[in-house]
């Protein structure tokens, strides 16, 4: 039973979602600000956390930079009706996804089951004998599913479940260049829609991660209106 933390500090929300996730069959914690969230998650992580961005005391922003620091867990953020900027910030921050109040419960535990379900793919099957859970060398790149960790130039970055599976993406086949749309299969279910907005702050933010290893890092090369590629250094 995977356990969701939900934070938000609007309690009808709080109870429906919880009641709504649990008859799913989640374990549900919830919180009604950002500074009680992570008292509770300095003691133990959940496996994902849907973050409201507006709250009082600590905010979701920064909530989510804080987590960001010590753990790559799925994030889901909920963000204002009309507000972009929330959106595009919170992806660069290292959001997975984002729902926009007001929203249908049914699209929150799809979006829910989604990522958890590429939680998993990135781990590739139990045994580890899948294609996709083998150990990838890329020139300095180099990738390990089953320990979902990534190292560049023996230097380690981390990254959250959507940035590994859109480096590991782009790095299977070199050279080949990958659209959005191709991105977006890759890192979202097939039921969930996203725009192009959000993969490419999921690229922005990926390379910023790898620069932190190395910052002549140029492996990822951006075809405008075409898409991106992976070129072997």
């Amino acid at each position: 039973m995977s356990k969701i933390a939900l934070v938000d500090d609007d309690r009808n929300i709080l109870t429906s979602v919880s009641m709504t996730l649990e008859a799913e069959g989640f374990e549900v914690e919830t919180y009604n600000d950002g500074q009680a969230a992570l008292d509770a998650f300095n003691k133990k992580l959940p496996d994902m956390a849907v973050l409201d961005i507006k709250m009082p005391r600590m905010d979701g922003m920064d909530l989510l930079q804080r987590l960001r620091l010590k753990t790559q867990m799925p994030v889901i953020f909920l963000t204002s009706k009309d507000d972009e900027i929330d959106e595009v910030l919170g992806l660069r921050m290292g959001a997975d996804d984002y729902v926009k109040k007001p929203f249908s419960q049914r699209l929150l535990v799809e979006r829910i089951r989604a990522l958890l379900r590429r939680q998993e793919a990135v781990a590739g099957d139990v045994e580890g004998t899948g294609p996709d859970a083998k150990v990838m060398d890329r020139g300095h790149l180099r990738m390990d599913p089953l320990r979902h960790s990534v190292s560049w130039k023996g230097n380690d970055v981390s990254l959250t479940v959507t940035e590994f599976l859109l480096l590991q993406a782009l790095a299977q086949r070199p050279g080949f260049v990958k659209s959005r749309d191709q991105l977006m299969d890759v890192a979202y279910d097939d039921q969930v829609y996203v725009d192009d907005r959000t993969i490419d702050s999921h690229i922005k933010r990926l390379r910023k991660k790898m620069r932190t290893a190395d910052d002549s890092f140029a492996a990822i090369e951006t075809l405008y209106g075409i898409g991106y590629r992976y070129n072997e250094e």
